[in-house]
């Protein structure tokens, strides 16, 4: 196989035994190359100017930035680049807002290196892909309503144990409002109680626990 028909690869994670196994992985494929890597998101813009790899893979949680940032900081100055992003767990980031940032792509670190390769292959040839795990949560999730911050800084209070009523008063003088916003929370994320509520927002990554 020609050298201009490689796909070329950047790969982006702070985790050296990972980079490794990437690395592994791409060698033992003919029309894959690794071109580069980077720790972090400066780095990843630096290498990514360097060699213009036709895939960018990065990792969500980065010493200096999250992926996301890193993605948009390479999309700013080379648009057409695509960046399928790393995650070790579905809820660690809000799939949709990711695809919606110019991510290509969603890979779980957990996912089988056949299931890894193939799916650089079809973001190559301009194919947006996801987990199906994922892209079923997307697409369930792509029908609800968007919560607010203040819905979300709610939820995320009840989450860790933060009494209703303590929690009300310090943000609206008064337990009801905060009522009020869990059952609009709940109505939103399709959830029947607080703890689902509080589950679905956690794999969206819209709060962690």
């Amino acid at each position: 196989m020609s050298k201009q028909s490689e796909i070329r690869i950047l790969s982006v994670d702070d985790h050296p035994l990972f980079r490794e196994g990437i690395s592994a992985v791409i060698k033992n494929e003919p029309d894959m190359v690794l071109v580069a890597e980077a720790t972090n998101g400066s780095e990843a813009l630096e290498r990514f100017r360097e060699h213009q790899p036709d895939v960018t893979l990065i990792d969500v949680r980065l010493p200096d930035s999250s992926g996301i940032v890193a993605m948009s900081a390479i999309l700013t100055e080379f648009p057409q680049a695509r960046v399928i992003l790393l995650s070790t767990y579905e809820g660690d980031i809000d799939l949709q807002s990711a695809l919606q940032a110019g991510a290509w792509g969603n890979i779980l670190k957990t996912m089988h290196p056949r299931e890894m390769v193939n799916m650089i292959r079809q973001v190559y040839t301009g194919w947006r892909c996801v987990p199906r795990p994922s892209a079923l949560n997307f697409g369930k999730h792509s029908k609800l309503e968007d919560l607010t911050s203040r819905e979300v800084e709610v939820l995320g209070r009840a989450a860790i144990g933060n009494e209703v009523r303590e929690f009300g008063q310090r943000l609206f003088n008064s337990e009801t409002p905060v009522r009020g916003n869990l059952k609009q929370i709940m109505r939103k994320l399709g959830a029947r109680h607080e703890a689902s509520a509080i589950n679905i927002a956690t794999r969206r990554g819209l709060i962690r626990l």
